[in-house]
């Protein structure tokens, strides 16, 4: 899960970046009142943050569906699955009211929302740096209640059973065959 939220920092990095690409080339091509023109950019420079984005959403939510089978019971396994859908609503939820928060905060007299609809004069770079911000909090946040945790249970039993010289006992209780392979 860590990784994952490594990742979507980077893609908000790169996200930032970009954009502000994006925008400087928009302006000099003198589209700053026209947000439908169309900038002389390839479509490519998308390709770095969308990369980034599929890594964190796949180390992510493996990782978290992993943890809820792992640390409940076999019975609440439904329970698991429902928690990683009720984890993704929460965060829709909140990505929507950071964004209304940056918008009403952005705009004052004169000046054009981080967020506008013209995308020429808004400022989402800025949006960007934010939401990059935001995502170093949250892996910071992830590290530490990572580490109060502590180590999953196998892995307490399985120092345990190294301490304890258990897997040497069982070992020498059972004798090692040799693998056989069977001609084809």
């Amino acid at each position: 899960m860590g990784i994952g939220l490594f990742f979507t920092g980077l893609s908000m990095v790169i996200s930032g970046v970009v954009e502000r690409v994006r925008r400087r080339k928009a302006i000099e091509q003198g589209f700053l009142n026209d947000p439908q023109a169309l900038v002389d950019m390839s479509a490519m420079w998308l390709v770095p943050q969308y990369v980034a984005g599929g890594f964190a959403e796949a180390f992510n939510a493996i990782g978290q569906i992993e943890f809820y089978y792992s640390e409940f019971p076999r019975t609440m396994s439904s329970v698991a699955s429902s928690l990683f859908g009720l984890g993704m609503a929460v965060a829709n939820v909140l990505a929507s009211a950071v964004l209304s928060t940056v918008d009403r905060y952005t705009k004052g007299e004169g000046k054009e929302s981080w967020v506008s609809s013209n995308i020429n004069k808004g400022r989402y770079e800025n949006y960007y740096w934010l939401l990059s911000i935001l995502s170093c909090v949250n892996l910071i946040c992830f590290i530490i209640c990572s580490w109060a945790y502590g180590p999953c249970a196998d892995d307490v039993k399985r120092e345990d059973d190294i301490e304890g010289n258990e897997l040497e006992e069982i070992s020498q209780l059972r004798p090692r065959t040799p693998l056989r392979v069977m001609p084809a």
